[in-house]
């Protein structure tokens, strides 16, 4: 009975230990890196990450990729297929289920239809964005797309397994498709500047227009922008600081507002921490960096915090979001992060050795003037060090409480 009793306790000392101990976090797959550590696939991973298929794939759960080696994709690019033409190829080769080595050989009634990628895009008409994989005889397994009507490749090995999250195979050769290797509409040009100015950002865009940061929005839109876009009313209060910057000035903080990859609101979530700009430039780092409460998705310089309150656009390779602050880059706003000077003593304050001096009344500094745009805020390292100062404090509480039971209970039970 005291037995029992005693792993009872434990179990419960245990489960207590799990909450209040800081666990390890499960990181989601990154299919890019995980096809790093094989060059031999250097190919397929390059075209996994020019059609951003690879951003697709990372946000996926329970999901298997065939890959081919770079001999296998040379019949594909000899076809000189267009991107979006690439990426339909592609995703059918991307099965939206877990087929680890040991369950392709243990598939019931030896043939599986696998829904593939492909078929969730909604672009595949009937059932060709299915593929079959067929466990053969003398140990062997085959895929074919279900329009090809038969089996186009074999399976080779095992790349990495991570059950039942993403297992990652080689194939022997691509699966052909007619459908997936049609010729593909590209989607229809985005007028940044008229969305932003439809949708409350008429002042961020009308300097866009005005600036050269404009043309490296333009050029970097096919191959992946995220834009933080500030609100009229954010922009209009700062508009004063703006016009007294010079022309180098306005378009590098117009182009700190950009990102150059396609950033959709669930991997900024998952993928806290700094980011560069289409500022970035060697010494002038101009980067900021990203953090999520929850639900809530805060920028942070320096010298201010803002707050994602919005989406205009997400259409891959594209996404617009509304900010309720400007951003403001330490490079061009350096003087706001130097200390006050400390004030001069007064002529009458009495010396260090009077004693009457701890009688004497301590003076208040005025508060700072609010302002959207002010670094009242900043710096925002030092919100940061003090938050993350307080969650040490408490996981190292969390920590005592818990070894302070656990030896009570190790006590009592050795009594």
């Amino acid at each position: 009975m005291q037995l029992r009793s005693t792993a009872t306790v434990a179990a419960v000392l245990v489960s207590v230990l799990v909450v209040l101990l800081p666990g390890a976090t499960v990181e989601g797959h990154n299919i890019t890196a995980i096809l790093a550590k094989f060059p031999e696939f250097s190919t397929f991973n390059h075209y996994l990450t020019i059609t951003h298929l690879a951003d697709d794939i990372n946000n996926r759960q329970t999901i298997t990729v065939c890959a081919v080696n770079n001999a296998g994709m040379s019949d594909l690019l000899s076809k000189h297929l267009s991107v979006y033409a690439m990426k339909n190829v592609l995703s059918l080769h991307v099965l939206l289920d877990y087929f680890g080595a040991k369950k392709l050989h243990q598939i019931t009634n030896g043939t599986a239809l696998a829904a593939t990628m492909f078929q969730a895009t909604g672009t595949a008409s009937g059932s060709s964005g299915f593929v079959n994989i067929t466990d053969l005889k003398g140990g062997k397994v085959g895929f074919g797309s279900e329009d090809g009507g038969g089996t186009d490749a074999t399976f080779v090995k095992s790349l990495q397994e991570v059950p039942y999250n993403i297992s990652v195979i080689q194939i022997s050769s691509m699966l052909p498709s007619a459908e997936a290797e049609a010729p593909t509409p590209e989607p229809a040009a985005v007028n940044i500047t008229s969305l932003m100015s439809a949708h409350g950002c008429k002042f961020f865009a009308e300097a866009l227009l005005a600036s050269a940061a404009m043309k490296t929005y333009e050029d970097n839109i096919d191959g992946g922008l995220t834009v933080f876009c500030p609100l009229d009313d954010a922009f209009k209060g700062f508009a004063p600081k703006y016009k007294n910057l010079t022309v180098g000035g306005k378009q590098s903080l117009l182009e700190f507002h950009g990102v150059p990859v396609y950033q959709s609101m669930s991997m900024l979530k998952s993928s806290n921490g700094l980011m560069n700009t289409l500022a970035t430039d060697g010494a002038n780092k101009y980067d900021f960096t990203v953090q999520n409460d929850g639900q809530e998705v805060t920028i942070k310089t320096r010298l201010v915090t803002s707050k994602i309150v919005g989406t205009l656009i997400d259409q891959q390779p594209l996404v617009i979001f509304t900010i309720n602050k400007v951003l403001l880059p330490k490079e061009l706003f350096k003087a706001a992060l130097s200390p006050a000077p400390a004030p001069a003593p007064e002529a009458d304050a009495p010396t260090a050795e009077s004693p009457k001096s701890s009688k004497k009344k301590k003076h208040k500094s005025p508060p700072a003037p609010a302002s959207s745009d002010s670094p009242a805020d900043s710096p925002d390292g030092d919100v940061a060090d003090q938050q993350t100062d307080s969650n040490d404090a408490a996981e190292i509480k969390g920590f005592r409480f818990a070894a302070v039971a656990l030896s009570f209970w190790f006590a009592y039970f050795a009594m």
